[in-house]
């Protein structure tokens, strides 16, 4: 019964299955999974087919069974949360656009420290060479004649890298803000030696950016002349970073 149902034939035609199931998923874990098996039918089949093992092509399918496997592991690290850095993982839900892999890259280019004193961070119009993330604390933002006060949970300097432009507002922190920061240079090396963390990065910026667009200009937003200049004389005095 056993060896009517598993002949070399429908090995074959098992093996094909396995192989267009997995190659019709998305899903990667699932597809190297399903190609897994169609690889250990295929092992079955060059062991059985022939009066001695085709050993050439056990070999082969050994390859890259053992290559799949790598890929594999890889995968499942990368969404792992036991990637999760545990000096960071406090933060890790703020950033819902990271797989657990690439939120362990991204830290490992941070600093992260707390602001001591009022701090300006991004100039508008000059070129910045960091990009921040505010954990706590407010920030208040100058655009033109436009100001207004964020919530913490944002990107600043993102435009800048991006783009390469300027700083497109200027930009200051509250003493006891709490904050990440990372050189545009560093993060560039990593964008050009990894396009998945690329992506990546880049999705986490572009929902900020879109998130920060939509409230910025809303009801919080004051004119600067409507400032008092006390509040605006002291701004300029305050450190750049």
């Amino acid at each position: 019964m056993f060896e009517d149902v598993f002949t070399p034939a429908n090995l074959v035609y098992l093996a094909g299955a396995f192989y267009v199931a997995g190659l019709a998923i998305t899903n990667q874990i699932i597809l190297r999974l399903f190609i897994l098996g169609g690889t250990g039918v295929y092992l079955i089949y060059y062991s059985t087919i022939a009066e001695h093992p085709l050993w050439e092509a056990i070999y082969v399918s050994l390859l890259i069974g053992l290559a799949n496997v790598g890929g594999l592991t890889s995968l499942i690290a990368r969404n792992s949360r036991l990637a999760i850095p545990a000096a960071h993982a406090d933060i890790y839900f703020d950033f819902p656009n990271l797989p657990p892999g690439d939120f362990r890259a991204l830290m490992k280019l941070a600093k992260r420290s707390t602001v001591t004193d009022d701090r300006q961070i991004t100039v508008e119009g000059e070129a910045g060479e960091k990009l921040y993330y505010v954990i706590s604390g407010s920030t208040l933002v100058r655009k033109g004649d436009q100001a207004f006060i964020l919530a913490p949970n944002l990107f600043l300097g993102e435009i800048a890298f991006l783009i390469g432009a300027p700083s497109s507002a200027s930009a200051w922190l509250e003493e006891g803000a709490e904050v990440l920061e990372w050189r545009f240079d560093d993060l560039r090396r990593k964008c050009a030696r990894n396009t998945r963390f690329k992506l990546a990065l880049e999705a986490a910026i572009s929902a900020d950016l879109a998130h920060k667009v939509a409230h910025s200009m809303g009801r919080d937003a004051v004119r600067v002349d409507n400032i008092p200049k006390p509040m605006i004389d002291a701004l300029e005095t305050v450190p750049k970073n």
